[in-house]
Formats: structure tokens, C-alpha cells, sequence
């Protein structure tokens, strides 16, 4: 299955879902859609999956084109783009995110829902500059942020929009491991198939269980963080 920007494919019980607008792989309304069937075909190939980007990056976030026209379109891409991480948390097989270069905004909060995340060894940036961008922290956001990193690291990445090159974004918390470009794929395969062997029920339930909670204020958030850009339309996109 290959959509215009999103690419599924599925070998061994191992389904990829690979990002790839030829760009920088924002996140728009239209790729959310694809990411979403691609998910559900994956949950009906009942398969562990491995998600990945292209060259040099995973995700620059979401589609700032999009953003800037407003609209009843940028709330639908926000509602559909939180929603993705409470999504892909509770996937019911793990899930590796391989990150396969930068990393921005939206694109760090879905690549910190999966099980285990893979960076990769170069020239590459992390960051959640929504602040640097004169935007107030989404609920959603911060969330996610507060599930992976280190407190220290939480504090600047939230509040400081600090780019974290792939070294201190290893320590912070956003990746797992970091492996050498070339190795990412194969590397992230791997670690598939050691998935693949643990008891599916065992593992869908106790993921629910100790994210329960997440995903509850995730869901309660989203309303909240959609006030929020509406108000922040209201004043021609200019913060208080």
C-alpha cells in the first residue's frame, strides 16, 4: 500500500510505514489520513511496525502552510495530530520509531508515542520550538514531552525550545539508542523481530495499563489546546 506521501509495507509480520513527501515531511492534513489508514492496516495485519521517515528527517511537524491559512482545516490537522500519539500509544503490537535525521514539533511528539525509538548518527537537530515560535506549549505536547525526558531536559525542552543535537537528545530521552545512518533500517528491523516474539495480549495490555493515565489527559487536552489556537487566531496569530 503507497499513498502520496505515506508507504506501507509489510514483510515477515513486520509492517514499515515510511513518511516520505519528498520534503520535509510535514505533517498535513492529507498525511495524517494516510498515517491513520496505514496504522489500521497494520492493526488488521495484526504486525509489529516500524516508523520511519525519509533522508535526513523524520518529520518537521505539521504543515505550517496549513497553520497559517487557518481555518476549520489547521484545527482539524491539530485534533487529528494529537490524537495520532494517544493512537500509537496504546497500538496494541510495539512499535519502533526510526528517526532518520531532524525531528521538529509535531513530528517529536508522534515519534515519542512509540515503544522504542531509533536516532540516527549525524548532523541532526531535536527540538520542540513552539515557544521559539511565540507559541504556548500545547497540553498535548508537553504531555508527551513529560513522558520520555529526563526532568532537566523537559524543563529546556519545553520551556528554553532547546535543539538538542542526536548525542544530548540520547541522554535527554528522545531516542533509546542512536545507530549510524546506514544501520537505522536494519537495526530497526531487528529490534522488530525480538518484539514480534513477546505474548501480543501480555504486552497490549500492560502498555494500556501503565499508560492509562497518559492517554486519558492527552484525550482531555486536545479540546483545550484547540481553545487555545482558536484564541490565538482571534488575535492575528500574535501571543499575549
Amino acid at each position: 500500500m503507497s499513498t502520496e506521501s505515506v508507504h506501507y509495507s509489510l514483510h515477515d509480520g513486520i509492517a514499515t510505514i515510511r513518511i516520505d513527501d519528498g520534503k520535509r515531511n510535514a505533517l498535513a492534513p492529507s498525511v495524517l489520513r494516510e498515517i491513520y489508514a496505514a496504522l489500521d492496516r497494520a492493526e488488521a495485519d495484526d504486525a509489529v511496525v516500524i516508523l520511519t521517515g525519509r533522508k535526513d528527517v523524520f518529520s518537521a511537524g505539521f504543515d505550517l502552510n496549513v497553520m497559517k491559512r487557518g481555518g476549520t482545516q489547521a484545527l482539524a490537522m491539530l485534533r487529528s495530530g494529537y490524537a495520532l500519539t494517544a493512537r500509537v500509544l496504546a497500538f496494541p503490537r510495539p512499535v519502533v520509531a526510526a528517526c532518520n535525521g531532524h525531528v521538529m514539533a509535531m513530528g517529536v511528539f508522534l515519534m515519542l508515542s512509540a515503544d522504542h525509538v531509533v536516532g540516527s548518527r549525524g548532523d541532526f537537530k531535536v527540538s520542540a520550538n513552539e515557544v521559539a515560535l511565540g507559541l504556548t506549549m500545547p497540553r498535548v505536547a508537553a504531555a508527551m514531552l513529560q513522558h520520555r525526558l529526563d526532568p532537566a531536559a523537559y524543563q529546556r525542552a519545553v520551556t528554553l525550545s532547546e535543539f538538542f543535537d542526536v548525542d544530548s537528545a540520547l541522554e535527554a530521552g528522545f531516542f533509546d539508542e542512536l545507530v549510524d545512518t546506514d544501520k537505522l533500517q536494519a537495526r530497526a528491523v531487528e529490534l522488530a523481530g525480538q518484539y514480534q516474539q513477546l505474548p501480543a495480549r501480555a504486552h497490549k495490555d500492560s502498555k494500556r495499563r501503565i499508560r492509562a493515565r497518559l492517554i486519558r489527559k492527552i484525550r482531555r487536552s486536545i479540546p483545550l489546546d484547540l481553545v487555545d489556537a482558536v484564541l490565538l487566531a482571534l488575535r492575528g496569530g500574535k501571543p499575549r
